[in-house]
């Protein structure tokens, strides 16, 4: 994706892989800044702070961790302690277990010389892998669009289709095309009328700062609302489609997304607006049913919903309190949206029933 003319990716490697770059979201949307990962430490860092975030590129990113601890120390220890640290860093996402085991796997099975090379190989197809898929799932997406654009009643074709999407999904979560954005991207660039209505999603505000600044970049028209404004506008008939991403998915097809999710989906339900979630396989769980019950949520800093950072009008980005000086908070940072609230998982391989049978069956083959 492009930002100020140029095509950008979320992360890359520097030196033939003697060290890693990213782009650093903390400092967004007021200043795009690049921070490097030297080592495995440091990549359990970025992990952690959310310098990068996002299901896929936090397990992309790992995976490079893992590839870095190898460079200095190739040994089974040095793997198993690497490991145990970047696993430890998100629990809810699934993509980082994934990445992290399959290039564990891989490597143990390889003499210590090549070891470090075989996990830089493999983590570059997990990164690639990644992206391919973003874009098949936008290719899936905005033939969705499409037909709702085509279904509208003929008075209201020639305005544009409302699409509601909550925290950030697109390239920054990923390595380049986004999840729950790459349908709209797909569909703004095939000339399709579309608007964004673009939830805050407090408290780290990824949607009115990342989301945002991406469809600004892309040039989508987007309009930033509260994140409780939502159930009103899809009352007024001024919402036409739900897409969102996840960061987990289990078996059934119940999707653990950015806290707010569930609730866009019970008010999705109540007017009949679709609602669908953008994933790529990586963030499927097959080992786990019940979302509710098996999925363990992350509960962050309580300073997330007591404070918040924004610009000054002289141009000086400044962290200020919201509270009194006594509050408590409480941060969960994701929810689970039950299957039977979800339309349909816009998958790489195609559009599923948010369903066991309907997972089982589009991944038959896998």
């Amino acid at each position: 994706m492009k930002i100020n003319g140029k095509a950008w990716r979320t992360i890359w490697l520097e030196q033939n892989g003697a060290y890693v770059g990213v782009i650093d979201q903390r400092k967004l949307p007021h200043k795009l800044a690049k921070h490097y990962i030297y080592n495995h430490h440091d990549a359990a860092e970025a992990i952690q702070k959310m310098i990068v975030r996002g299901a896929p590129l936090i397990g992309v990113t790992a995976a490079y961790g893992l590839m870095l601890a190898l460079q200095k120390d190739p040994s089974d220890q040095s793997l198993e302690s690497a490991f145990s640290e970047l696993i430890a860093t998100r629990p809810t996402a699934i993509n980082l277990q994934w990445s992290l085991k399959r290039v564990s796997k891989l490597v143990k099975s390889l003499p210590l010389a090549k070891r470090a090379k075989a996990a830089q190989k493999e983590a570059d197809a997990i990164a690639e892998e990644d992206v391919l898929m973003c874009e098949a799932i936008g290719d899936h997406g905005l033939e969705v669009l499409k037909k709702l654009s085509k279904d509208k009643p003929l008075e209201m074709r020639n305005k544009p289709l409302n699409i509601l999407t909550h925290c950030n999904a697109g390239w920054l979560a990923t390595v380049d095309w986004g999840t729950a954005l790459a349908p709209i991207y797909k569909a703004h660039r095939a000339g399709l009328k579309i608007h964004v209505w673009v939830d805050e999603t407090r408290p780290r505000n990824q949607g009115s700062s990342l989301t945002a600044y991406e469809l600004g970049c892309e040039g989508v028209p987007y309009t930033v609302i509260v994140d409780n404004a939502g159930g009103h506008l899809m009352q007024k008939g001024l919402v036409d489609v739900i897409i969102v991403g996840s960061d987990r998915t289990t078996s059934r097809g119940d999707v653990c997304n950015k806290i707010g999710t569930y609730l866009k989906a019970l008010a999705a339900k109540d007017n009949s607006v679709p609602f669908y979630v953008a994933l790529p396989s990586s963030t499927i769980d097959w080992l786990i049913i019940d979302g509710l019950n098996e999925i363990p949520i992350e509960n962050r800093s309580s300073s997330e919903v007591l404070r918040i950072e924004g610009k000054l009008d002289n141009g000086e980005v400044r962290e200020i309190q919201l509270c009194p000086d006594s509050s408590n908070g409480f941060n969960p940072a994701f929810d689970v949206t039950p299957n039977r609230l979800i339309s349909g998982l816009i998958t790489e391989k195609g559009i599923s029933p948010a369903s066991k049978l309907g997972l089982s069956q589009l991944y038959k083959n896998e």
